[in-house]
């Protein structure tokens, strides 16, 4: 999936654009893997080895200071330190969200519209200063800032968004992966069909957090529980294994480097979308959207009853 190929207003500092991957079908497997990740190993540090909530949130708070402060300082998308802070990301959204919900018993529908909000907001900041939400244009500080910024609150959006479904619907761990599957297919089609690609890519962005974090639940909740019974620390190893292999490769590949000259139009090809197809991909968008909250209005009201 990839984004428009409008020209943003900066064209200084080129080599910024660098420090993020292309958006390919690698971008999106290891995303999944990291918010997996994000799941499980926050649910081990935090419960398993018994740390608690608060101060397994201020240590990997310390650590995302850290690898925010390496990411920045680079001058090229280096992979492993991309995504070893997209990782530590996911682990403090999570706990976040977490904190709010178990420690102070904040509910989930107020969380979830918070951080929607809040998602909002950084969004129009952003658009209103810089005219461009597409990350094939993160070639000054403040784009960087903002598109870090976006990404730990999709992520702390995405853990409230899912755990208010789960709650609504009662789903066990693998049935809780099909909802947002679907809704990712759902927009791919629109992206194909030629749909608005800087939604499509945020959205899908939104959307894999539940979709990775259902997964690590259902891989390792145990069986009297429908789920796989791997626990929460193999199944984080797995998916760090998994991750890191996958940055070794991108990392010798350099299948995910945009090229130096992205921005060049005569070096690239325009991706074309008329207005019609992306007013058609908006429609679907909406009706998905309906029919989400009839099936989740429907089923709550079964778990109710």
């Amino acid at each position: 999936m990839t984004e428009e190929a409008t020209l943003p207003r900066a064209t200084t500092s080129r080599q910024l654009l660098n420090k993020v991957p292309e958006i390919t079908a690698w971008f999106w497997i290891i995303k999944i893997l990291c918010t997996t990740v994000g799941e499980s190993f926050a649910d081990w540090v935090s419960v398993t080895l018994g740390v608690g909530l608060t101060n397994t949130a201020l240590l990997f708070t310390v650590f995302l200071a850290v690898m925010l402060f390496a990411q920045i300082r680079l001058h090229r998308y280096v992979p492993v330190v991309y995504w070893l802070t997209v990782v530590v990301v996911s682990i403090t959204g999570t706990l976040y969200t977490d904190i709010l919900t178990d420690g102070h018993d904040v509910p989930l529908k107020v969380s979830t519209s918070v951080f929607a909000a809040l998602l909002a907001v950084v969004f129009g900041v952003w658009y209103l200063r810089e005219r461009t939400l597409s990350i094939h244009s993160i070639v000054t500080r403040p784009r960087e800032a903002f598109y870090w910024l976006t990404v730990l609150v999709t992520f702390a959006l995405g853990t409230a968004a899912g755990d208010w479904t789960l709650d609504l619907t009662g789903w066990g761990p693998g049935a809780s992966v099909l909802l947002p599957a679907a809704l990712i297919a759902t927009v791919v089609v629109c992206w194909r069909i030629g749909g608005q690609p800087v939604l499509a890519f945020w959205l899908a962005y939104i959307l894999t957090r539940p979709l990775g974090a259902n997964i690590g639940d259902w891989l390792a909740s145990p069986r009297s529980e429908q789920g796989l019974g791997l626990g929460t620390l193999v199944t984080s190893v797995v998916f760090l294994a998994a991750i890191a292999g996958t940055v070794v490769y991108l990392t010798r590949s350099r299948k995910d480097v945009i090229p130096a000259d992205y921005l060049d139009t005569s070096r690239r090809t325009l991706v074309a979308t008329s207005q019609t197809r992306e007013r058609v991909a908006l429609a679907v968008y909406v009706v998905a959207a309906v029919v989400v909250a009839l099936l989740l209005h429907h089923t709550s009201a079964g778990v109710a009853g």
